[in-house]
C-alpha cells in the first residue's frame, strides 16, 4: 500500500483480503476499511511504531485527539474506531496482537447535524430545463429520477435498463445490504427518462451493456461523473447552493414528509432499515410546522398592550 511501511501494510492487506473473501463485504466497504486503517498506519509510521502489537490504548486516545484536531466529527471518529476494533479482532485471531487497544475507547460526542435541503422552488429552478444535447438530456433524466424517487448515488449509478418499468412508472433498485426495493417514478422523471431512452442507443458501445445511464464511451456512468455533472448543472442553472446527490435525496425526503406526514412510508421509500434514521427529517419538518403555527394559530400569539394602550400581538417565540 502506498506510503505505508511494508511491515504494517502486510497485515492490513491480509485483513482487507479477509473481509473480501471470507466475510463477503462489498468492494466499497473494504475500500472504507482500508482507507481508515491506512490513515492509522501512516500515523504509526510518523511515531516510528513498527508493529501493530505495539499500539496501546493510550496511543489510540492520542490518535483520536489527532483526528479531532484534523476536523473529523464524532461520527467519523466513531467509524475509525470501529474499523480499528474490527482489525484488532482479526489480528488477535491471527496471533499478531496481544489485546485490542481500541476496545474501550469511545468517540467524542458531536451535535446532531440536520441534512441540508433545497426548497421546492429551488428544485424547480434546477430541473425546469429543456436540454438538446444528449449528455444534458441524460443528466436531467438522472437528476429528475433521484429527486422523484429519493435514490442514493450508488443506486442510480447501479441501475440497469431492465430495472425500469416505464408503463408501470416504477424502478427496481438495489440498496444498502443488497436489499432490493421497487419505487414509484413521477411523471416529470418519466418524461425525462423517455427523452433519454431515445438518445441512449446512439451512445452504448455494445448491445450487451445493461446500464440505464451510460457515459460518452458507452459504458456505465460512474458515481464520480454523476457528482461532477450535478455540480456543473447547478452552476449552469444558477442554483443558490452547491448541488450534490444527497441534497436531492434529502430534499425528496423532507418534501415527502412535509406533504404526507407519513414517516413509515418515507422510511420505505428511502430504504432505511431503522426508522430512527428517517426521523431526522421530522426535525426539518417541525421547523417548517413551527413557523406555520406561529403565523396561523390564534392561540399561538399572546396579546400585549403597546404604549398607546392598544392591543398588539406577539409571536409564540417571544413568550
Amino acid at each position: 500500500m502506498r506510503d505505508v511501511p511494508a511491515n504494517l501494510s502486510a497485515a492490513l492487506s491480509d485483513f482487507v483480503r479477509h473481509l473480501r473473501s471470507e466475510k463477503r463485504h462489498s468492494p466499497r466497504t473494504c475500500e472504507h476499511y482500508q482507507r481508515d486503517l491506512q490513515r492509522l498506519a501512516l500515523w504509526l509510521a510518523e511515531r516510528e511504531l513498527r508493529d501493530w502489537a505495539e499500539l496501546s490504548s493510550h496511543d489510540i486516545r492520542r490518535y483520536v485527539a489527532r483526528l479531532s484536531r484534523d476536523g473529523l466529527g464524532g461520527r467519523s471518529i466513531a467509524r475509525h474506531l470501529s474499523a480499528i476494533r474490527r482489525f484488532y479482532q482479526y489480528l488477535l485471531r491471527e496471533g499478531l496482537a496481544r489485546d485490542n487497544p481500541a476496545l474501550d475507547i469511545r468517540a467524542p460526542r458531536s451535535g446532531r447535524r440536520l441534512p441540508r435541503v433545497a426548497d421546492v422552488d429551488q428544485i424547480s429552478q434546477v430541473l425546469d430545463a429543456h436540454p438538446d444535447d444528449p449528455l444534458d438530456v441524460r443528466d436531467l433524466a438522472i437528476f429528475e429520477l433521484m429527486y422523484s424517487s429519493g435514490l442514493r448515488l450508488a443506486e442510480v449509478a447501479g441501475a440497469d435498463l431492465t430495472a425500469l418499468d416505464m408503463s408501470a412508472g416504477e424502478i427496481r433498485v438495489l440498496g444498502k445490504g443488497s436489499k432490493e426495493r421497487v419505487l414509484p417514478v413521477g411523471s416529470k422523471a418519466l418524461a425525462a427518462l423517455k427523452r433519454w431512452l431515445a438518445c441512449r442507443p446512439a451512445m452504448v458501445s455494445t448491445a450487451t451493456e445493461t446500464a440505464l445511464f451510460v457515459s460518452q464511451r458507452g459504458t456505465r456512468l460512474s458515481r464520480r461523473s454523476i457528482q461532477s455533472r450535478l455540480a456543473r448543472w447547478g452552476i449552469l442553472q444558477g442554483a443558490s447552493q452547491r448541488l450534490h446527490p444527497h441534497l436531492l435525496r434529502h430534499s425528496f425526503a423532507s418534501h415527502m414528509l412535509e406533504s404526507s406526514g407519513d414517516l413509515r412510508a418515507v422510511q420505505e421509500l428511502l430504504g432505511h432499515a431503522d426508522i430512527a434514521t428517517t426521523q431526522v427529517y421530522t426535525h426539518l419538518d417541525f421547523q417548517h410546522l413551527a413557523r406555520v403555527y406561529d403565523q396561523s394559530h390564534p392561540r399561538a400569539r399572546r396579546r400585549t398592550t403597546d404604549r398607546t394602550g392598544c392591543e398588539a400581538e406577539e409571536g409564540r417565540s417571544g413568550q
